[in-house]
């Protein structure tokens, strides 16, 4: 029988949605991406294809996702950014060498080399962070406001006021504890 893992969070942005395979980081902690298999998939679902990852491979990532976590924290907050993190991030970018490539669809695809395709998709979630935080792009990191995930999310929306990484998750199970409360409370 296959191991039964939890399902990944998806977003819109690389970056903030690695950080998310790790979440209710102040609760009770949720590991995404467990095993090398598992780091392979979530890969291949933001079109950063490998065949294999080893343990080793594993842990850089892990390594690069809470890197990702706390440099991007720090940014949310008005903070330094945290060196050993930024040395990190900056790493992985240098370290990968993907290329981006166009399709005759007119998409963008991203080409791994063969000897190193974990590298260099980690230096694409690396070089995607670098613009993230660096204010590149159009958009505000911010932090959940539930108290058990406080996850950095990069917030796209008109007003720049959203409250939640996901509302399918944490902005549900908030409301769902107010009414609750307000319930109780009658």
């Amino acid at each position: 029988m296959a191991a039964r893992f939890p399902e990944f969070r998806l977003g819109s942005v690389l970056a903030t949605s690695f950080t998310g395979t790790l979440s209710e980081r102040h609760g009770e902690p949720v590991e995404r991406i467990p095993t090398p298999e598992r780091l392979v998939d979530w890969l291949a679902v933001y079109g950063l294809d490998v065949r294999s990852c080893t343990p080793a491979q594993l842990e850089r990532a892990r390594e690069l996702r809470e890197a990702i976590h706390a440099a991007a924290t720090a940014a949310a907050v008005g903070d330094p950014l945290p060196a050993p993190a930024v040395q990190i991030i900056n790493d992985h970018s240098a370290r990968g060498r993907a290329a981006a490539v166009l399709t005759t669809e007119g998409e963008r695809r991203w080409q791994l080399s063969v000897n190193s395709p974990v590298e260099d998709a980690l230096g694409v979630i690396a070089a995607d962070a670098i613009d993230v935080i660096s204010g590149e792009r159009d958009g505000k990191l911010a932090l959940c406001a539930s108290p058990t995930c406080r996850a950095a999310f990069f917030d796209t929306s008109r007003s720049r006021t959203r409250r939640w990484c996901e509302m399918n998750t944490c902005g549900n199970r908030e409301k769902k504890a107010r009414f609750r409360g307000r319930a109780a409370a009658r």
